[in-house]
């Protein structure tokens, strides 16, 4: 589980003699971390629970940058969509959440001729209905980001903006689809990478959620077809990039960079679907073009799914 800050009293009262009860009753929220321990976002539709069931004698705090604060019993997220802040009250005791925020969704009805406010999204593939199963249902909602929330923190090593889609640069806010399963399949698979010995300072998301507008921009190439798993938050196409120079590194130490950097990823993704079944999905390894590296695909559909590519993720 995450920092927590100190324990202080709520607003108006004397110090908690609950303290413990409130410290005891914050384990609950080491399910949020993930396998990997190091998420640091929720999400939620508006009113959705944050955990259930809601333990007893706690409620919590939803503190957002502007705004009063929302308090719920039953730990059901705010209705208004935003990034809040969490804390836990129990009797007088108040312990705020230091690397945790609850992020309010914006309603997938927001949407309207295929774009919220003046950011074009387009129109998912089965959105008049029909959808073959739950893998490719309309999304719930969108996280909004804007200017100043696009460098929040999801999880130790990721931020909100690096999976933003990359069109539209000059319009705010933006929307964006990201499951937590694939932040924590990432965190866990920089893990493997490590434990195994490689140097992994930076894994960077070459793509991550695409709009379907964007998507369809690209044909029906490999990757990019209309029921691509990118379109639904839940992939990426990563590679190591500790320079950050925006370029593959040479992760194996052969002296050259090429598809076997993309596959001691792919291997690490594999190692974490052994692990942690709940995390499995698609893992693919793509040689370099003259537009990028060689990098590897990865995702969280719910299924096994394996390839090797010839361009894009």
């Amino acid at each position: 589980m995450g920092a927590l800050a100190a324990m202080t009293p709520a607003a108006g009262k004397s110090a908690a003699p609950a303290a413990g009860t409130a410290s005891a009753g914050l384990e609950f929220l080491g399910a949020l971390r993930g396998a990997s321990g190091k998420l640091e976002v929720a999400f939620r539709a508006p009113g959705e629970p944050l955990i259930l069931p809601p333990p007893p004698g706690l409620t919590a705090r939803y503190e957002p940058d502007e705004g009063a604060a929302v308090v719920s019993a039953e730990f059901e997220a705010p209705r208004r969509p935003g990034v809040y802040r969490v804390a836990v009250e129990a009797d007088e005791a108040r312990e705020h959440v230091a690397d945790l925020r609850v992020i309010t969704l914006v309603p997938f009805a927001a949407k309207r001729q295929g774009q919220i406010g003046s950011y074009r999204l387009g129109h998912w593939p089965y959105e008049r209905g029909g959808a073959p199963s739950s893998a490719y249902a309309n999304p719930a909602g969108f996280v909004e980001v804007t200017r100043e929330n696009r460098s929040l923190r999801v999880s130790e090593h990721f931020r909100l903006g690096d999976f933003l889609t990359k069109d539209q640069p000059a319009v705010w806010p933006k929307y964006l689809l990201l499951d937590a399963g694939l932040v924590d399949k990432l965190e866990l698979v920089i893990g493997e990478l490590v434990d195994e010995g490689y140097h992994v300072e930076h894994l960077a998301i070459m793509s991550g959620f695409r709009t379907p507008r964007y998507n369809r921009a690209g044909g029906e190439t490999s990757g990019r077809a209309s029921l691509s798993r990118h379109i639904y938050g839940d992939a990426t196409d990563v590679f190591v990039d500790n320079d950050r120079d925006g370029w593959t590194d040479d992760v194996d130490g052969d002296g050259r960079v090429d598809i076997r950097d993309a596959e001691v990823v792919a291997r690490a993704a594999e190692r974490v679907e052994a692990r942690h079944p709940a995390l499995v999905g698609g893992v693919g390894v793509y040689p370099a073009t003259g537009a990028h590296g060689p990098f590897t695909h990865v995702d969280a559909r719910g299924r096994r799914a394996r390839w090797r590519g010839t361009r894009s993720g």
